[in-house]
C-alpha cells in the first residue's frame, strides 16, 4: 500500500509524522511526505526513504486578515494538486499532523473517496484537526482532549527512536544537573529570568542552557555575572543526550518537548508559552502534572513563583520522584498508529 502523511513547519508536526511513516516503510509500505518544504522539514527527510511533494500553504489561525484570504484562496487550487498527485501515485490514505496545509490535502483525499487518518499532538484539538475530524477514520490524540470527538484513540505522541533508548540509572553526583531549553528558537523568558532565579542555588546545580539562535552571548553573560557553572548553547544537535544527562528539564510545555523528556523517565519545570494558540501548551502541562511528572510555572505569576518552584524542585529532590516515574504513552505510539491505519484500510 502507499500511504501520504503530511505535516509542515514545526518539529512538533514533522517528527511525529516522520516517526508513523518509518513504522509503515518498516511494515513494507511505501510512505509519500507532503509537505510546505521549509528548511526543517527538509533537513528532518534527510534520513527518511520517502517521495516528498512539496504544496504552497501558509497558516490561518493568528494571521492577519489578508493572510487568511490568501490562505483560504490556496484551498482549491492545492485541492486540484493533490488530487492529481493521488492519482498518478496511487495513494491508498492519508495521515494529517495539523497545520492548515492538512485541509485541502484531506478534502481532497475526502473527494476522491479515500481514508484520512489524523493526528493531534496538543490536548485541544488544533483548527485544522478539528474539521478533518468530521470526515476522519480514526482521530488519534496524544492526550485526553479537552472535548469529545468520534472515533477517538489515545495514542500518545509518536517519538524519534533516539528517545526510545536511554539509562534509567541515577547517578547521585554533588551537583543537580538542569538542562533548559526554549526549543530551536530559543525562549526570551526562559533566556532571562532563569538565570536570575537561579543564582542563589548557583553552589548547587550545574546547567545546560539551549538558548537560541544569536542569543548565546547575552545569556552566556548573564550566568557569568553571576558565577555559574552553565554551559550555553544555540543548538543542540542530540537533545536526547542533554535530557540523559540531565536531572530534570526547565522548558515550554510543547507537546513533542514533554513527551520526548517524560518518555525518558525525566520531570520538567513547564512554561507555557502563554500566546498558544487556544493555551493548549498550558493544558498539555496539566496533562503532565496530573501524571506526576512535573510542575508549572506561568509566566504571569511572576519571579516570586518562579523561585519558588524551583526551591520546591531542588530542595525537596522533586527531580528524583519524578525519575521513579515513566511515561510509556508515546514509546510504542508510532507502531500502534501505523499498524490501527493499516488494519483500517484493508477493512475500507
Amino acid at each position: 500500500m502507499k500511504i501520504l502523511v503530511s505535516a509542515a513547519k514545526t518539529g512538533g508536526h514533522i517528527f511525529p509524522a516522520i516517526a508513523v511513516g518509518n513504522e509503515i516503510t518498516r511494515l513494507g509500505h511505501e510512505v509519500i511526505f507532503m509537505g510546505t518544504g521549509e528548511p526543517i522539514e527538509v533537513d528532518a527527510l534527510k534520513t527518511a526513504k520517502f517521495k516528498h511533494f512539496v504544496v504552497t500553504m501558509e497558516g490561518f489561525r493568528g494571521k492577519n486578515f489578508f493572510n487568511k484570504i490568501k490562505s483560504l484562496l490556496l484551498i482549491p487550487k492545492n485541492i486540484f494538486s493533490t488530487t492529481r498527485i493521488i492519482r498518478k501515485e496511487n495513494i491508498d490514505a492519508m495521515v494529517g499532523f495539523g497545520g492548515f496545509i492538512t485541509v485541502p490535502i484531506g478534502l481532497a483525499f475526502f473527494l476522491n473517496r479515500k481514508p484520512i487518518f489524523i493526528h493531534e499532538q496538543n490536548s485541544i484539538l488544533g483548527s485544522a484537526n478539528k474539521l478533518l475530524s468530521k470526515i476522519a477514520t480514526i482521530n488519534f490524540t496524544a492526550f485526553p482532549l479537552n472535548t469529545s470527538i468520534d472515533n477517538n484513540i489515545i495514542c500518545g505522541n509518536p517519538i524519534r527512536d533516539s528517545f526510545k533508548s536511554f539509562s534509567k540509572e541515577v547517578v547521585n553526583d554533588e551537583l543537580i544537573k538542569i538542562y533548559i531549553t526554549g526549543g530551536s528558537q530559543g525562549a526570551e523568558y526562559l533566556n532571562t529570568e532563569l538565570p536570575k532565579s537561579l543564582k542563589k542555588f548557583k553552589h548547587q546545580v550545574i546547567i545546560k542552557h539551549q538558548c537560541g539562535k544569536d542569543k548565546k552571548d547575552l545569556v552566556n553573560d548573564l550566568y557569568k555575572r553571576f558565577n555559574m557553572n552553565a554551559e550555553v548553547m544555540e543548538f543542540y544537535n542530540s537533545p536526547e543526550s542533554q535530557i540523559e544527562w540531565s536531572d530534570f528539564v526547565i522548558s515550554r510545555s510543547g507537546a513533542l518537548t514533554i513527551s520526548e523528556v517524560t518518555s525518558m523517565s525525566k520531570g520538567l519545570l513547564m512554561i507555557p508559552l502563554p500566546s498558544s494558540i487556544d493555551n493548549h501548551q498550558f493544558y498539555n502541562a496539566k496533562h503532565i502534572e496530573k501524571i506526576n511528572m512535573g510542575l508549572i510555572h506561568e509566566q504571569k505569576d511572576g519571579f516570586e513563583d518562579l523561585s519558588t518552584k524551583l526551591e520546591e524542585i531542588l530542595h525537596q529532590k522533586t527531580y528524583n520522584k519524578w525519575k521513579n516515574n515513566l511515561n510509556t504513552d508515546h514509546l510504542l505510539s508510532a507502531a500502534n498508529i501505523a499498524n490501527q491505519v493499516l488494519k483500517n484500510i484493508d477493512t475500507t
